[in-house]
């Protein structure tokens, strides 16, 4: 093994933060240094001496791929000491932090594919990291002290789940383990030569397996097992623990939902229904529009006539447009574990889960959009710890809430980024709170399933979120011939696709079955697992790539690996046909040879698919996974006998040989036996005098409800959750959470456009709701609001009919739990039967998680609705921003009626109450009447806006919320007066209570039309309210009651302290330097926000004297492709629109040989994450290039003809940096590294194209030859212009060796793009200039004028609904102002 040094692991500011937070536990250390360090595993001994060898081409390689990170980060005089000493590590001084033995980071496997790829795969086994970390202490500390505090800091170095300290260089057996594969184990039910068992004595042996392997097992589930395994002459023996493990996987609550299809007694009372019935009602009731429901992974909503854009493998991968039906693909999951162990990557791979569900619906699917939220307890934030929040321990083994929310947003965040799915839409919600204490009758407990270890000190029982929601869900699509998986034909190939099975993730289904506390903590490590999106990507790939082949798809059938892993996903692949299968085990990918069969087989290795591909299409199918560098394997066939026969050729031995009837077989069915509880808990004081004694000033008293509610998190601004996922990866997001020229995130819907037709305008919509709290008090209720509060929400997008929209429903509950799960059936009771059906609402799909307790902490009862539909016009979303018009009203829709509950409502949280009245979905109607009206407004509009100028509803934090958010978004003041909708003078009512509404502005002229058209649509007169105006001359929000003033604030102090507890974590996650940057931003009432200043007429089509003719020779462009890329599709279109033929190239198809460059006239390098950025952003793509012979000759070659140009995008502009030793006069191209808030930045902004001092007039273009840079082929025209453009970077900014480089850069002309603020000047304050580069550098072009690399991505705003906001007035047609610069190519071209 090779140890070799690495660069900086910590920024400066990275550095001074963490050792801050040392220093509370550990005060003597006084400095820290770290450093990567790498391990390199050589194939053999003569390998190990060549790469040892500093001279060798082998080890110069080596050498170039570990040179990564920034220059600026690197050396000091303690950095040069563990360089020196690292191998002699060993000292009080270090720490060396490594993966967990047995374990392969996801880091590893990129490098590692690097490596390979540039031709040291013959001498490279594998590359690991660790991080070295020196501490500089005071002399008084001695060694012994420090390694016993150790342990306190320890969790500030490392996540125990998947990494261990260590205090010297580990042996290569440790990281680099090559086991002896572990052997076969059973269960002795069976002792030698005994042929009658007793059963007894059975059951017990399996009771105590049950509890060794962490199965989860119910006793009526040990029944049937015993009598399978001891009364079924055809087995009689004893089982293996890969057969118990797999039942138990396959039969878990997480995968069967056994709570849900069980048999109810209610307070005596036997139920009629399962709760899984009265979901289904829904369906049976309202099919219409549903294609596919409860069979597959996802469900299939019928979508609209529009295209696929895909390459054509019969034409050499061209792009082409294929007019279809486009039908929607819908699903949401839930997650309890392993996110409160280990929370990034128990987010991440929840996320990335949920993925692999919307891409193998049918014979295969593709994902499209997604959504995440959060719900966890107090947050807690050192320094900032709010008046309502209460510190009620946790458990040890566990994330605080706070690490949650710093950690677990980040790895869902990240899976998104790096497969390529936009998130687009979410919530976030912390409550933990003693409710027992507001129990005015304290109820009986008599739950027969409880199994309350608190039952009696029932006291301490909190209510909360230390047992964390993570949800992860969004849209897809899928082709009409691919909707249903076709029956797999016996003799079919079962393939594996994706990851090596690695000893993680291992039980994950159980373990999330049960409640936090009742599994060990050995079990929740072995369930954690790892993440590695770019794997993922590349399975999609193959899955796209055998889906554009429409009827020759070679996927019979495909189904993800989850829970359970291979043990689940294939019995459930062949169950499907009714066919059984013969797998051999050692076929399977595997990274760890000491696993046993039941670990491999076992496992919950993520990025995994298993499919069924015919006899004849086993070829092309394997084709497939090569040019996409899938890992793939054929590792069994059908059978048409109904058996599981799992072989081990290894071992000698047959791990499984199972019927499917006794895996899928029917265990008795469990009943549930439970009572009614009904809290009944003090009434909220509307006054506040119960919580602010005299206080009687109604400003003031206004001014602590503000204070304290705007910085609860559920109300606050969620920035901080939001700016770290890209939002724009597609080019098909037309509506995320940022709304206006100050991108503020207040919008409750997200819309996608359906394909990339250019005159399709139908799309697809999400929204979310829940109401967990309101639980506590009524659990029907509840569930009512969570719909209630959904439909309000994508009532903001174009939906023809109410009926169009498809529910989600998650539910999560700690059904053992006292009273939870009565709770839980009026819940589901409440929709199913009651309010859906009454809408004319389906629930085609869902999720459920039924142990949501963690010791003394039991979540409420939570259901998280997520709204689904078809969008009828894209154009005419709806934003709460307001707008600065005169003569415009601010109107309340009451759908509640006049009724103001309080309970469970965020003014009652924030007062330490939860009120005793729940809000409520009392008349299903007037809802659906509201909805109607929207849709029917939108429809008599001449305009786009015509009629309605903004819209929100009412929901957590109430009117005075929902009022104060329209004014940030728009920047105006507001004067509102809340007479019309006071009772008895109860203003807090008013203001503060969460009952369903609307709030729309119109103008003065429309109101009676508004009025009218509600009206006639069946919503109350009465409860139409003009609550206020809109103040274009000031930003001031006034409060008043009739003649009352009650409260007056400026929109920059209410908007500060709203986006306070955003700040807060943003400073302690990221640069504190960069997001006080962003928080004083809000203190400028000055600021014009972004603007669109344009020297050219976006719909002037420059190319169309070039395409006058549609058989006209188009040039050919190759969109390249690497593993990890994601941003292809989008970037195709932008060519195809502009002229081009647009192909389809991935680096293999140039390593190999089998496409030239030579064919092109242009290349574009997309956006994406190329080997997960590993080795650093597209170093890992430029490397494969210059270490390969043929691959360096081509583009060479392509680099210095005259009639070639090239674009590079983001991850493509990262490339070609690292090119530029091969690009005539690239020499003083920058690299681009690290943001400066060390975060991934998605930001909407703005940026100027920079115009050169050239002897050029009116931009025209002359490439021929010159010592003097020549303009930009892409810019003709457009200099000057400034304008806004998405930006979705980890390494953006622009770093140069020395000043002079830069210097040059400038002096040449060759600055083509730069960040400017919203006042035009160029910046480097952030967000402005999100990624901190020098004079807002970010993008840069050769003297040729014919290279261009940048980081902003103009091919994911190529149409105008693509922008983020833009003026209403704009009279583009549908595309925006950047397709211009690809247009302005294809006229270069000629």
């Amino acid at each position: 093994m090779l140890v070799l040094p690495g660069t900086s692991a910590l920024s400066p500011f990275k550095t001074k933060a963490l050792l801050k937070s040392v220093q509370q536990h550990v005060p003597e250390i006084q400095a820290i240094v770290a450093i990567f360090v790498h391990f390199i595993q050589p194939r053999n001994e003569s390998s190990q001496l060549l790469l040892s060898d500093v001279t060798s081409n082998e080890r110069n390689i080596l050498d170039n791929l570990l040179k990564y990170g920034s220059k600026s980060n690197a050396s000091s005089e303690a950095f040069s000491q563990i360089l020196d000493n690292l191998n002699e590590i060993g000292s009080d001084k270090f720490v060396l932090i490594v993966p967990r033995p047995g374990t392969i980071s996801p880091w590893s496997s990129k490098a590692t594919n690097i490596a390979h790829v540039c031709n040291l795969k013959p001498h490279v086994e594998r590359i690991e990291r660790g991080t070295a970390y020196l501490f500089e202490m005071a002399a008084t500390i001695s060694s012994s002290l420090f390694q016993q505090k150790f342990p306190l800091l320890s969790h500030l170095l490392y996540d125990r789940m998947t990494q261990i300290p260590l205090f010297n260089v580990p042996d290569e057996e440790i990281l680099f383990r090559h086991g002896n594969p572990a052997p076969l184990k059973t269960v002795p039910l069976f002792t030698d030569n005994e042929e009658n068992v007793d059963i007894l004595s059975a059951k017990e042996k399996l009771a105590n397996g049950n509890k060794e392997l962490g199965l989860a097992l119910a006793d009526d589930e040990i029944d049937y097992l015993v009598a399978a395994f001891v009364n079924d002459s055809e087995l009689r023996r004893n089982p293996t623990d890969v057969e118990l493990f797999m039942f138990a996987q396959v039969n878990s609550e997480h995968c069967r939902h056994k709570i849900f299809r069980a048999e109810w007694i209610i307070d005596g009372i036997k139920k009629k229904s399962s709760l899984f019935d009265m979901i289904k009602n829904t369906h049976k009731l309202h099919p219409e529009r549903t294609i596919s429901a409860y069979s597959d992974n996802a469900a299939v909503v019928q979508g609209f006539k529009a295209t696929l854009f895909t390459p054509d493998r019969s034409s050499n991968w061209t792009y082409t447009l294929v007019p279809e039906d486009v039908h929607i693909v819908m699903k949401v999951e839930t997650h309890n574990h392993p996110t409160p162990v280990s929370p990034f990557p128990g987010a991440a791979t929840g996320s990335g889960g949920e993925i692999r569900d919307e891409g193998a619906v049918g014979q295969g699917s593709k994902p499209k959009a997604g959504l995440v939220g959060f719900s966890v307890s107090n947050l807690l934030i050192p320094g900032h710890v709010r008046p309502w929040e209460t510190d009620f321990g946790k458990p040890a083994h566990v994330a605080s809430a706070l690490d949650i929310m710093l950690d677990g947003p980040i790895g869902s965040a990240a899976f998104n980024n790096e497969f390529g799915r936009p998130a687009i839409v979410g919530y976030f919600r912390s409550y933990a709170e003693n409710v027992n204490k507001l129990n005015v009758e304290r109820g009986e407990t008599s739950d027969k399933n409880a199994s309350n270890v608190d039952a009696d000190n029932d006291k301490k029982v909190i209510r909360g979120y230390h047992k964390p929601i993570m949800i992860a869900g969004g849209v897809g699509t899928v082709r009409p011939m691919h909707v249903y998986k076709k029956p797999i034909s016996p003799g079919a190939h079962i393939y594996v696709i994706g990851g090596p099975a690695m000893l993680i993730g291992l039980g994950g289904g159980a373990a999330s079955s049960m409640a936090s506390g009742s599994s060990s903590v050995h079990l929740d490590f072995a369930s954690v697992q790892r993440d590695n999106a770019e794997m993922q990507r590349r399975c999609q790939q193959v899955i796209d790539t055998c889906t554009a082949l429409g009827d020759n798809n070679p996927i019979q059938s495909i189904h993800d690996v989850g829970a359970g892993g291979l043990s689940n996903a294939i019995p459930e692949l062949v169950h499907d046909s009714e066919l059984g299968c013969r797998v051999r085990l050692r076929d399977i990918p595997n990274d760890d040879s000491g696993m046993s069969p039941m670990e491999i087989w076992c496992n919950e290795s993520q990025e995994r698919y298993v499919v069924a591909v015919a006899e004849k299409n086993v070829t092309l199918f394997a084709g497939i996974c090569k040019r996409e560098r899938c890992l793939y394997a054929d590792i069994g066939v059908a059978t048409e006998e109904r058996k599981l026969v799992l072989v081990d050729s290894l071992l000698n031995n047959t791990p499984i040989d199972l019927s499917m009837d006794v895996l899928f077989g029917n265990p008795p069915r469990m009943t549930r036996n439970t009572s009614t509880i009904k809290p009944s808990y003090v009434e909220f004081d509307t006054s506040l005098r119960t919580y602010l004694g005299s206080l009687t000033d109604t400003q003031l008293i206004l001014d602590d409800v503000a204070n304290r509610l705007l910085r609860l998190p559920t109300v606050g601004s969620k920035a901080f959750l939001i700016t770290i996922g890209d939002r724009s990866v597609t080019g098909l997001v037309v509506r995320d959470q940022m709304v206006g020229p100050w991108q503020v995130p207040v919008s409750d819907v997200a819309v996608t456009k359906l394909s990339y037709d250019m005159d399709a305008i139908t799309g697809e919509a999400m929204s979310m709701g829940e109401r967990s709290p309101i639980a506590l008090i009524s659990p029907a209720a509840s569930a009512r609001m969570a719909v209630g509060e959904a439909i309000t929400n994508i009532a903001a997008a174009n939906i023809s009919d109410i009926s169009h929209i498809k529910l989600s429903a998650n539910w999560m509950c700690a059904a053992n739990h006292d009273g939870e799960g009565a709770g839980l059936y009026a819940a589901v009771e409440a929709i199913g039967m009651g309010l859906c059906p009454d809408l004319g609402i389906s629930i085609p799909v869902g999720k459920d998680s039924m142990s949501m307790k963690m010791r003394w902490v039991v979540a409420p009862l939570s259901l998280n609705i997520t709204a689904v539909a078809p969008v009828i016009d894209i154009h005419k979303t709806l934003t709460p921003q307001l707008r600065s018009i005169d003569n415009t009203l601010l109107v309340l829709l009451d759908i509640a009626c006049g009724r103001q509950r309080m309970g469970g409502s965020a003014i009652t949280q924030v007062y330490n109450q939860i009120g005793n009245e729940a809000p409520d979905v009392d008349e299903p109607r007037v809802l659906k009447s509201a909805f109607n009206s929207m849709q029917t407004l939108r429809d008599q509009a001449q305009t786009r806006d015509d009629i309605i100028l903004a819209y929100h509803d009412r929901s957590d934090g109430g009117l005075f919320t929902t009022v104060v958010e329209m004014a940030f978004a728009g920047r105006v003041g507001v004067n509102v007066d809340i007479q019309s909708i006071t009772h008895n003078g109860d203003i807090i009512r008013a203001l503060f209570n969460e009952e369903l509404g609307i709030v729309i502005q119109i103008r003065e002229s429309d109101w009676s039309k508004v009025v009218d058209t509600l009206t006639k649509n069946g919503f109350p007169k009465a409860h139409i309210h003009r609550i206020g105006t809109v103040n274009v001359t000031t930003q001031n929000i006034t409060f008043a009651n009739g003649d009352v003033a009650l409260y007056t604030s400026s929109r920059a102090q209410l908007q500060r302290m709203w986006a306070e507890t955003s700040f807060l974590m943003q400073s302690i996650r990221d640069n504190a330097q960069c997001a006080q940057e962003e928080y004083d931003s809000l203190l400028d009432n000055e600021n014009p926000g972004i603007q669109y200043h344009l020297t050219f007429d976006p719909k002037d089509d420059v190319t169309l004297p070039l395409v006058a003719s549609p058989s006209s020779r188009k040039p050919r462009v190759a969109i390249l492709r690497e593993q990890g890329v994601n941003g292809h599709l989008e970037m195709a279109h932008a060519f195809y629109v502009s002229g081009f033929t647009a192909v389809d190239v991935h680096m293999s198809d140039i390593l190999n040989g089998k496409v030239s460059l030579d064919d092109f006239h242009g290349i574009a390098a997309c956006g994406g994450f190329s080997y997960g950025d590993v080795l650093g952003a597209g170093s890992g793509w430029a490397k494969s290039i210059l270490l390969h012979s043929n691959a360096r000759n081509e583009f060479s070659k392509f680099f210095n003809r005259d009639d070639t140009f090239g674009l590079g995008v983001c991850n493509g502009c990262q490339f070609m940096s690292q090119l530029k030793e091969l690009i005539p006069g690239a020499e003083d191209w920058p690299e681009f590294k690290r943001n400066k808030s060390e975060q991934y930045e998605a930001r909407f902004t703005m940026v100027e194209i920079c115009s050169p001092e050239t002897k050029a007039l009116n931009n025209t273009i002359d490439t021929s030859n010159s010592t003097q840079t020549q303009p930009s082929i892409f810019f003709a025209g457009m200099y000057s212009s400034r304008l806004p453009i998405s930006v979705a970077h980890g390494e953006g900014r622009a770093e140069f060796s020395s000043p002079a480089q830069l210097d040059r850069l400038s002096s040449n002309n060759l600055i083509s793009l730069r960040f400017v603020d919203n006042y035009g000047n160029p910046t480097e304050q952030y967000p402005f200039n999100p990624n901190g580069s020098p004079h807002g550098i970010t993008g840069v072009q050769t003297p040729n004028g014919r290279f261009l690399a940048m980081m902003p991505h103009p091919e994911r705003v190529l149409m105008k609904e693509n922008n983020s906001w833009y003026p209403r007035e704009a009279n583009w047609g549908e595309l925006g102002p950047w397709v211009r610069m690809f247009r302005n190519a294809r006229v270069w071209v000629g």
